[in-house]
């Protein structure tokens, strides 16, 4: 029912769902204010640039981040448009606007937090509780190490203190909650009569002269412009990858050198009790905790059974304290030291004495041990064929890229040794413009291009090489144009076509068929307007030629389109019934809306839910306003390279 305002997302749920990959994936292990280059400047945000290295840096991690997504559907081409590069600028300078708010504010993030965010991370959670196995398994795809990823991850959460408490205390009253929930819950009970072009199509009549009429009248509407017939090729990750074969042997080899990501160390199932440790507490004070935590151990070590209701009753850490004190499955280095060597120590439901550490005074309590294990070959054999296909891939691409950019400027003349060297096809395309392929109106006995074929063809980059006068006029073969890290297109052209008007005849059909949809559509919408003004002067019952009567809501249209449901739900509520009418690109349609009723009465559930989704949602409205404040106070700038790099102009390719 909520669909729509489900949309809505906070932007701490973003984080979190990317908390996988790396944490320094807009600004680099570097750090913020370390980066120094000479590079174009895109950018400026409280006087420090923000340069094309950084933006192509960011531009590697969205495209792995969608590799990993899509699989194989994956096309970095599909990823490379102006609006694509304007949203990832628009999200460093709004990155760097929040480090720089963090930094003076001096925002930090404690230890403790750090690992309940960690452990909080869906993708690395067994049966809804933290997996060492897959922690490790996340941060070896991304090439990471724990002390990398923990240290981006802090700093992540440093910055997402800046906005987040503006969202969280983002508060929309109860009242407003069931009145939208009752405007979106109204019912409303409409019929319809549509006056369909179709209709009235049959009994229009386009003469030859009308076309030509039309023809003549507008030459410069129907301009086919330059364009050029063009053979291409193209190296990416399929190239690559097109005659690797991966043999049992590889695969053995692979899984005897790689068996540490397949195993799983030693874990313990494991609760405890915490008693935190005021700083500020004296000599004595310690000593009372400490004799407190000294008989919840003696208790629970007499009757384990009793340790989660004393860890519900006592145990001060908020996160696992209402859970009976489970930390859940823990294995070696996840913990402070002093707390690991004490709970390595102990036997499958064995209690330990008292443990301290930086956080408090801790009982700890071992409720199941997993031995160490290995996962058979056979259950992880076609990862392993992935994971080999995909290096051997990545090798031969390199090696492959580097034969192919030498051989394009020693061969200038032809695409086909290159091909032929290189065990890849040469394609053929016809219809290149400026700005892109020709629509499908004006390409004539053209094939239709593929998705593939728009996507590269329409990169700007592709395009400017093609109309580049060695290219274009000399007909040389274009350098390589990287358009991704793995994706790289070189081409020539073959034919040029000068801007024309296409002969009458070749597009007479098509002008027969506009000119036919044009005055049925002004016959179909006539008719409608005349028969809404009689209804309309008539007395309003229900009339006999119209549809079924339909109730409808804001969130179930049922038959009626976009524009008939607007029409419908923004009608006053007197005079009943009435009639309205709404012309669309189908032709002219007559509602007769005759009651107007209230939704069924909500749960208190309901509305509690909805007030949260629109708290959630006034509290994002808020946070990118505070955020806008913070690219006002910093002065954020967009720089000329800006403006050419999200036109195209501006190489941001080479990753």
């Amino acid at each position: 029912m909520f669909d729509f305002i489900r949309n809505h997302q906070r932007w701490m749920q973003l984080i979190l769902l990317l908390l996988i990959l790396p944490s320094f994936v807009f600004f680099g292990v570097q750090g913020y204010s370390s980066f120094v280059s000479s590079e174009p400047e895109l950018a400026t945000v409280d006087g420090k640039g923000i340069t094309l290295g950084e933006f192509n840096n960011a531009r590697r991690a969205q495209l792995e981040q969608y590799r990993n997504m899509l699989g194989a559907q994956f096309d970095a081409a599909a990823f490379d448009t102006p609006g694509f590069r304007e949203q990832l600028l628009n999200t460093l300078i709004d990155q760097r606007a929040i480090a720089i708010a963090a930094t003076k504010g001096a925002y930090s993030v404690s230890d403790e937090t750090l690992r309940r965010s960690i452990a909080a991370i869906p993708a690395v959670q067994q049966d809804g509780q933290f997996s060492p196995e897959r922690y490790r398994q996340a941060l070896a795809a991304q090439g990471l190490t724990t002390t990398a990823f923990e240290q981006g991850l802090r700093r992540d959460l440093t910055l997402a203190q800046v906005l987040q408490p503006i969202g969280l205390t983002a508060r929309v009253p109860a009242d407003i909650g069931q009145k939208i929930f009752a405007l979106i819950t109204e019912q409303r009970t409409v019929a319809r009569k549509v006056y369909g072009l179709e209709a009235y199509a049959k009994n229009i009549t386009v003469s030859p002269e009308d076309i030509k009429a039309w023809y003549d009248a507008n030459q410069a509407k129907l301009v086919i412009p330059e364009n050029l017939d063009v053979e291409y090729i193209v190296l990416n990750e399929e190239a690559a990858s097109k005659d690797v074969k991966i043999s049992d042997a590889d695969i053995e080899s692979f899984y005897n050198q790689n068996e540490a990501r397949y195993g799983q160390p030693e874990r313990r199932r494991v609760s405890h009790i915490l008693l935190e440790v005021p700083a500020s507490a004296d000599a004595a004070a310690k000593a009372v905790i400490r004799t407190k935590a000294a008989e919840l151990a003696k208790r629970t070590a007499a009757n384990p059974k009793d340790f989660a209701a004393l860890a519900k009753e006592f145990s001060q850490d908020s996160g696992s304290g209402n859970q009976g004190g489970d930390l859940g499955w823990i294995s070696k280095n996840m913990l402070v030291p002093q707390v690991e060597e004490a709970l390595f120590k102990l036997k499958k439901d064995e209690v330990s004495g008292v443990v301290e550490s930086p956080f408090g005074v801790h009982v700890l309590y071992v409720t199941d041990i997993q031995a160490p294990s290995i996962k058979p070959m056979a259950e992880v054999k076609e990862d392993i064929v992935v994971e080999i296909r995909k290096q051997l891939a990545a090798e031969r691409f390199a090696t492959m890229a580097g034969k192919l950019t030498n051989l394009i400027y020693d061969q200038r003349d032809s695409l086909k040794p290159i091909a032929d060297a290189l065990g890849i096809e040469i394609r053929k395309a016809a219809g290149l413009t400026r700005e892109g392929l020709l629509p499908v109106a004006q390409r004539g006995a053209a094939a239709m291009p593929s998705e593939a074929e728009l996507t590269l063809l329409g990169n700007p980059k592709v395009r400017q090489a093609a109309f580049s006068t060695e290219v274009m006029k000399d007909k040389l073969n274009s350098g390589a144009i990287e358009l991704a890290s793995d994706t790289i297109l070189a081409l020539r052209v073959g034919a040029v076509h000068a801007p024309k008007v296409p002969p009458l005849e070749q597009v007479t059909e098509q002008l027969r068929t506009m000119l036919t949809n044009e005055r049925a559509l002004m016959a179909a919408q006539d008719a409608g307007i005349k028969q809404l003004d009689l209804l309309k002067g008539s007395v309003a019952t229900e009339p006999k030629d119209f549809d079924a009567v339909q109730v409808v809501t804001r969130q179930a249209a049922q038959a009626l389109s976009r524009e008939q449901l607007e029409a419908v739900m923004s009608a006053s509520a007197t005079p009943l019934p009435r009639f309205l009418g709404v012309a669309g690109p189908e032709g002219y349609t007559v509602l007769w809306l005759s009651k107007i009723e209230p939704g069924p009465a909500p749960e208190a559930a309901q509305v509690t839910q909805l007030q949260a989704q629109l708290s959630q949602a006034w509290g994002t409205a808020e946070e990118q306003a505070a955020l806008k404040l913070l690219r006002e106070s910093y002065k954020v700038k967009m720089l000329p390279d800006a403006k050419k790099l999200i036109s195209g102009e501006l190489d941001s390719a080479k990753l």
